[in-house]
């Protein structure tokens, strides 16, 4: 074996890394807490800071927690979705995380846009986003009755994911 073979095998497979983990999807990246009991907080809510809320106020429901901000440009896409969805008969109760924003400005957007959650908790800080693995906004988690992430959608909710994916979860979960 000469002095080059060795250096040659590993920088082929530093290749090989490369070109897998650069066609893997980020979208995809599994959350921790998927089938761990959603992380406890309690924070005042957008259009009422006298009133806070909490996870323990949705035990017993299925629910989505749908993590939004107005300066957000995926969320803008994502919102028409929700607002479609929420319309439906069968929509579970959609809790939004107002994450990392003035308090005026989650206010006004949702004014503009249209408000499908039952209510924004405000995250001001950003720590609840952190206690709940936040990469970035859109996220959405889908909570089952006992107060357990069961899906984690990175990004925002397409037409696609909500019909293929988040839908029938629910249904699952609300039997």
């Amino acid at each position: 074996m000469n002095k080059f073979t060795l250096p040659l095998i590993g920088f082929i497979g530093l290749v090989a890394l490369l070109a897998v983990g650069l066609n893997l999807n980020p979208r995809e990246v599994p959350s921790p807490l998927v089938g761990k009991p959603a992380p406890e907080f309690k924070v005042p809510q957008l259009h009422d800071p006298n009133a806070e809320f909490s996870p323990k106020d949705m035990l017993g429901k299925v629910w989505l927690f749908n993590v939004w901000a107005s300066w957000c440009v995926s969320c803008r896409a994502e919102h028409p979705v929700i607002v479609d969805y929420v319309k439906r008969p069968d929509a579970v109760p959609v809790i939004g995380l107002n994450y990392k924003d003035k308090r005026d400005d989650g206010q006004r957007w949702l004014a503009r846009f249209g408000d499908p959650y039952v209510l924004s908790a405000f995250d001001l800080d950003g720590r609840v986003g952190i206690n709940y693995g936040v990469y970035g906004v859109p996220e959405t988690y889908l909570i089952d009755k006992q107060g357990t992430i069961r899906f984690k959608q990175i990004g925002p909710i397409t037409p696609q994911v909500l019909q293929e994916k988040i839908i029938p979860l629910i249904k699952e979960l609300s039997k």
